[in-house]
């Protein structure tokens, strides 16, 4: 029985699970492996799904999708939007929406099964396919390795994967290189000194030296990395206070640092630090910054010859003007972590999931970054078609190139 994808599609999109709560997603992946016949374990790195498909010697070939959502409530208007909630690390209520299109990747995912499976006299070795928690916490993919990934299965050749993005549906980007850029997320503690909002100059006002501490850290990447060089500082949340006639004793900022190597990363690092610590002190702080890492993600550098091998695929699959260089992405990605602990080539890939031809009327009125939602956005959903059936033949021509 042939699955129907678009209704996979819409019952994923409809049940979103934040990071490491998708047990419902699993549940659904692994019972459509199941009836595919793979032989298929539950529970890896917390709720991760794997699934093997062996088919006669020759190569290992992993495949990668990842499943969770993110706390975003959905505006997009469909009839299929998502209502669902969940509890965020923090034990809050909020929203939840497949925002980054992971439920796309999971129903591409199925689909290329499903046609390697009707394939398989037409080709041999082994698919081991990763359905990984956890992107967005940039966890999911260690927590796998850490659960024994590399000892408990086939041991790769290569490592493939895919994500949708809002170029036109049918188009595939990718490059070799660096593909995605690395990221750390820093928190960063400032300490005051808190009193009444009556009497500042009893205090050490930590929300004052918090606003400076941003503006400042504008600086980083326009006054003191080159602009031939990449990199991203943001600060995405900043938390301190409970009432207007308090002055408190904290401020936390969290920030998003990207960078497409190691060398640049480092000076970013170091600068931010300079400028949060300089801050502090022109402040008057009596206690020093503290610092932690929220999460680090390395670079996704696709392998060169694997690359070029991937890129003839597509080309023959969708035509040359269909596969394109998407340039480097300051978004991040934790799936390069399963090529790195295997020490084999990475090949990542971005395929199109917006309407082709709102796409060119937004390109033509110079309009793209207003009426193309990207991901993360509460307006993003990929178009259904052909946006399923593009992902489909992406990864199945990927794995055949890879398999004998």
């Amino acid at each position: 029985m042939t699955i129907d994808l678009e209704a996979l599609y819409i019952d994923l999109h409809k049940h979103p699970e934040l990071s490491f709560q998708e047990t419902r997603t699993a549940g659904v992946a692994a019972s459509h492996l199941r009836d595919l016949g793979l032989e298929v374990h539950e529970g890896i790195g917390i709720t991760g799904v794997i699934g093997v498909l062996r088919n006669g010697s020759g190569p290992v070939v992993w495949l990668r999708a990842d499943m969770d959502g993110l706390p975003v409530a959905e505006e997009t208007g469909l009839p299929y939007a998502s209502s669902a909630t969940g509890i965020d690390p923090d034990g809050a209520a909020v929203p939840v929406m497949h925002a980054c299109g992971h439920d796309m990747h999971v129903t591409a995912m199925i689909g290329a099964v499903e046609r390697l499976v009707a394939q398989r006299a037409e080709w041999s070795g082994t698919v081991v396919v990763v359905i990984q928690p956890a992107e967005e916490f940039g966890a999911g993919a260690r927590a796998m390795l850490d659960d024994g990934l590399l000892d408990r299965f086939p041991r790769p050749d290569v490592v493939l994967g895919q994500h949708v993005t809002p170029l036109p549906a049918g188009v595939i980007g990718v490059r070799p290189g660096p593909q995605m850029s690395a990221s750390d997320g820093i928190q960063v503690v400032l300490h005051g000194r808190g009193g009444h909002g009556s009497r500042p100059h009893s205090t050490i006002d930590p929300i004052v030296m918090a606003a400076a501490t941003i503006m400042r850290l504008q600086t980083v990447v326009s006054r003191e990395v080159d602009p031939h060089d990449l990199a991203v500082v943001t600060v995405g949340a900043v938390h301190s206070g409970t009432k207007n006639n308090i002055i408190p004793a904290d401020a936390n900022l969290q920030l998003s640092l990207r960078y497409p190597d190691e060398q640049l990363r480092e000076k970013v690092l170091e600068k931010v630090e300079r400028v949060v610590r300089a801050e502090a002190m022109a402040s008057g702080a009596e206690r020093e910054p503290e610092f932690s890492t929220l999460h680090s993600l390395p670079a996704t550098i696709n392998d060169a010859d694997a690359t070029a091998r991937a890129v003839a695929a597509f080309q023959a699959a969708f035509g040359e003007q269909r596969v394109i260089d998407p340039g480097l992405f300051t978004g991040s990605e934790d799936v390069s972590w399963f090529a790195r602990d295997a020490g084999v080539p990475l090949v990542f890939w971005f395929w199109g999931g917006h309407d082709p031809i709102a796409y060119a009327e937004a390109e033509a009125n110079g309009t793209l970054d207003r009426d193309v939602p990207t991901n993360h956005s509460p307006f993003y959903a990929p178009v259904i078609q052909p946006t399923i059936d593009a992902g489909v033949t992406a990864m199945v021509v990927a794995a055949r190139e890879f398999l004998d």
